[in-house]
């Protein structure tokens, strides 16, 4: 599976443990997001990751910024990506199992740990296929044109 990954000024120390944990784990990705601490517009690395989901090129994606808030808004700007905003492991089991989210918006608030486990609970749930759950996330693009 190939990840992209990307992230703004506010993410970067996140994105730096993210990027540990996929290697320790053998995940293959690209980066896509800022290399340092200095002021960067979360649209740029946001759009760059949304557009690599959509094309194919990536598979599924990660975003880190200061709330998540903002990459949450780019890449839903995007046709086919459904990125969702996780704070717990929780969030993030039910948005790929409820929603299929192919992104997941994480906040640089979060504790590292808590992180690796909304990552966890995300790669490793499987999208429900009931009728009902495809049904909805059809509508998210019939709907949106998106």
């Amino acid at each position: 599976m190939k990840l992209s990954i990307g992230n703004d000024h506010r993410g970067y120390n996140l994105k730096k443990k993210i990027i540990k944990y996929l290697e320790e784990n053998n995940l293959e990705y690209v980066d896509f997001g800022s290399d340092s601490e200095n002021s960067a517009d979360y649209p740029d690395y946001g759009f760059k990751v949304a557009k690599s989901v959509s094309s194919g090129e990536s598979e599924i994606g990660i975003l880190v910024c200061g709330s998540g808030i903002g990459m949450s808004m780019v890449a839903n700007k995007v046709k086919g990506i459904r990125a969702a905003l996780c704070y717990t492991k929780e969030h993030g089991r039910l948005a790929k199992e409820h929603n299929n989210a192919n992104i997941l918006i994480l906040s640089e608030e979060t504790t590292p740990e808590t992180t690796v486990e909304i990552i966890e609970a995300w790669l490793n749930t499987k999208f429900n296929s009931d009728e009902r759950y495809r049904r909805r996330v059809r509508k998210i693009h019939d709907l949106t044109g998106l």
